[in-house]
């Protein structure tokens, strides 16, 4: 009797594979357009009279000569510190 090798288990079927996730697709966000940055024309901040040149906006107290406020309805800002006075309703 001849001893013959054990016959090979059969192949284990291919684990069937998972279905790939289907990913929705998100519409693109549309970005808004940006209104292009102006800056102040400096010759509308100051006014000429006979040689002399007078300020047209309030100084911001605290950081000095050449800081601008803004002026607001209601409300003076610097826009370098971010200092605000309000107007008083008397």
């Amino acid at each position: 009797m001849s001893k013959q090798p054990a016959p090979a288990p059969a192949p284990a079927p291919a684990p069937a594979e998972a279905a790939a996730p289907v990913e929705e697709k998100k519409p693109e966000k549309k970005e808004k357009p940006k209104a292009p940055k102006r800056r102040i024309q400096v010759h509308k901040l100051y006014k000429a009279d006979d040689g002399s040149l007078t300020r047209l906006r309030k100084e911001c107290p605290r950081c000095g000569r050449g800081y601008f406020m803004a002026q607001h309805g209601d409300r003076h800002t610097c826009g370098h510190c971010g200092f605000t006075t309000y107007a008083s309703k008397a």
